[in-house]
């Protein structure tokens, strides 16, 4: 159970936007791990990227350090966790909200929303964030970052990015 120190710096930490989709903060898109107090103004925070080689890391240790800092934290540790990895249903029901809200297609689900092991109802068709037609066309497996591909409605016609299962 976190300090209610731990528990203010961590929502700051949280409230981050993440560089590549600043409509989401790190904590809906759930890379934040966790966060420790080691001493006095000592902090150590934990970060899973969204894959391997994500090139927003650095950027993200950086703005949760600043942060920090400015909160009174004179040393902050931002370490990179792999394991376990980050998946997209890490994002929460406000992120995946807020991404439709600004064009782009949240992941599907690849698990129970219990985080049971169960089979998990899966919607073969990426819906539209415009008019939410399933109607759509992959144009690119690769869009604007590469956890984004690029599709197109045929309904609309209007073009989109889907943030990629994984």
């Amino acid at each position: 159970m976190p300090t209610p120190l731990e528990a203010e710096l961590l929502t700051l930490a949280g409230a981050v936007p993440d560089p590549e989709l600043p409509v989401l903060s790190l904590a809906e898109l759930g890379v934040l791990r966790t966060l420790h107090v080691l001493g006095p103004g000592r902090v150590e925070v934990e970060l899973t990227p969204t894959y391997t080689g994500c090139p927003a890391i650095d950027s993200m240790a950086a703005d949760i350090t600043r942060v920090l800092q400015d909160h009174g934290m004179a040393e902050v540790s931002v370490r990179t966790v792999l394991s376990p990895p980050w998946t997209t249903d890490a994002i929460s029901a406000e992120g995946r909200r807020k991404l439709t809200e600004y064009g782009i297609a949240p992941p599907r689900p690849t698990r129970p929303a219990d985080g049971s092991a169960g089979p998990v109802m899966v919607e073969l068709a990426v819906r539209c964030p415009h008019c939410g037609s399933t109607d759509t066309k992959l144009l690119s497996r690769f869009s604007s970052t590469a956890c984004k591909a690029l599709r197109r409605c045929e309904s609309c016609r209007e073009p989109f990015d889907h943030f990629k299962e994984l």
